[in-house]
Parts: C-alpha cells; structure tokens; sequence
C-alpha cells in the first residue's frame, strides 16, 4: 500500500502500583493514507487539547481510522464509519474555527 510509512514505539513507564511489572516495548510498523504528524501538529496549534493528548488522539484515531478503510467490508466496523466520519469532520472543523477565530 501506498502512503505515509510509520514506525509506532510505545514504552511502558509504569503502572498504578508501584509494584507494577514493567512490560517490554511494542514496536510496529504502520502505513497512512495521511501525514500524521501534521494532523498531531495542527491539533497541538489548535491549543483545544494539551500536547501529549493532541498527540493520544491524534494518532489513535489515525491509526484506528486506517484499520477501518482497510476493512471497511468488515461488519464489526458498519456500525461505527458513520461515528467515525462524523467525528473527524467535528474535529476539522474545530481546528479551521480555531485558525480563523
């Protein structure tokens, strides 16, 4: 597939207790439709969200939403495109209120 190629890294840091095994480090490699880290970016400007949340949403909905193109004749994802969609169309048009307002 053609697109925008990504290395995911997630480390985890710690748990609730302190004696919270840690758990080794998830890497994977991903492929989007779109440039994720300039989406993570204009949701950082847009200041609607703090840094490290603009970059939570930023990336799991991207990541999530490509899955969902990909198998978009999978059931399980009928009913939440439309969700989804509208979701995304929400928050481009927040951040457009927010460049202009």
């Amino acid at each position: 597939m053609r697109g925008h190629r990504y290395r995911v890294t997630i480390e985890h840091l710690g748990g609730p207790r302190e004696d919270t095994p840690i758990q080794p480090p998830l890497c994977f490699e991903a492929v989007n439709h779109d440039d994720i880290l300039g989406i993570v970016a204009r949701l950082q400007s847009s200041g609607a969200y703090q840094p490290d949340e603009a970059a939570s949403l930023g990336i799991g909905l991207k990541l999530f939403s490509e899955v969902m193109l990909k198998r978009r004749d999978d059931p399980l994802f009928a009913a939440l495109s439309p969700a989804i969609r509208a979701f995304i169309g929400g928050l481009k048009e927040r951040g457009r209120a927010a460049q202009t307002g």
